[in-house]
């Protein structure tokens, strides 16, 4: 499945619409590794447990989003946004996109 955050894909044309795909992940923080990354932006350099956690957060949004576009009859996902929101010290992603058939 070819997803994009443009509205049009390169050499294929859009046949059908199928609406809005989306797909969002919540991930708590874990207090060692809150501890541990605080302590690393006291002394400067970058948090890897953050960021291993944000990716993998962003893929798990992004792969219920394709799971979603192809229940809907989709090959594809144009105009793709990800969005990310802190609540109440978890971690919020989510995707959306419109759900198309390309040729």
């Amino acid at each position: 499945m070819i997803v994009t955050t443009t509205q049009s894909i390169d050499g294929h044309k859009i046949t059908a619409y199928h609406g809005i795909a989306t797909g969002e992940t919540i991930i708590g923080a874990n207090v060692f590794r809150d501890v541990f990354a605080g302590i690393r932006d006291i002394v400067g350099g970058r948090s890897g447990a953050y960021e291993t956690a944000l990716a993998e957060a962003r893929l798990t949004a992004l792969a219920e989003m394709q799971e979603y576009a192809t229940s809907l009859g989709a090959n594809a996902v144009v105009g793709v946004d990800l969005d990310y929101e802190v609540i109440n010290n978890m971690l919020m992603v989510s995707a959306s996109g419109t759900a198309v058939t390309i040729d």
